[in-house]
């Protein structure tokens, strides 16, 4: 895994070693920050269900201010500070070993300019997050990994990739 784009295009990421956590493909991170290509300089992130951070050190990478990441696995968040670590990015995000669905309905309105959000495939705790974006508008726009076959709500854009689609939402 490593960054694919900006100031630290081809730095090598930390790789996680826990077999119950799926890495977004290289080809979908790809996509999913291209959809935000316009947004992210100087822009606020929030990274939820951050596994190593993948997403928001490229945005970073790419320009965004800062991010704040959400996880709470112990060997995801080894991962992430160690990513963090390497790219120096220390000052400039804060990690929060929560749960993202209850962190996402307690923001407030324009609490982030984008939001990410890549939880586990076949549960429901996308959904919970899409219906508190659609509540507070937490973020200018949330930008969702899912598998292909997870029903979104309407009022987001999709594509799709294999088993894998990305669905953006914007205000």
């Amino acid at each position: 895994m490593r960054i694919v784009g900006g100031k630290h295009a081809g730095r090598d990421l930390a790789k996680l070693k826990d077999a119950h956590v799926r890495p977004t493909a290289e080809h979908v991170r790809v996509a999913m920050v291209d959809a935000v290509r316009h947004d992210l300089t100087d822009a606020s992130v929030l990274d939820l269900f951050a596994g190593t951070g993948a997403l928001g050190l490229e945005a970073i990478s790419r320009g965004a201010r800062r991010c704040d990441f959400l996880e709470t696995r112990a060997s995801s968040l080894h991962t992430l500070k160690a990513n963090i670590g390497l790219l120096r990015y220390k000052s400039r995000t804060r990690v929060f070993k929560q749960d993202a669905v209850p962190f996402a309905a307690r923001l407030s309105e324009g609490a982030y300019d984008i939001a990410f959000a890549d939880p586990p495939y076949g549960s429901r705790m996308l959904d919970h997050v899409v219906r508190s974006w659609q509540a507070t508008r937490f973020a200018k726009v949330l930008v969702t990994e899912h598998a292909v076959d997870h029903e979104m709500p309407a009022g987001g854009t999709t594509q799709r990739f294999e088993d894998t689609a990305v669905t953006v939402y914007r205000l």
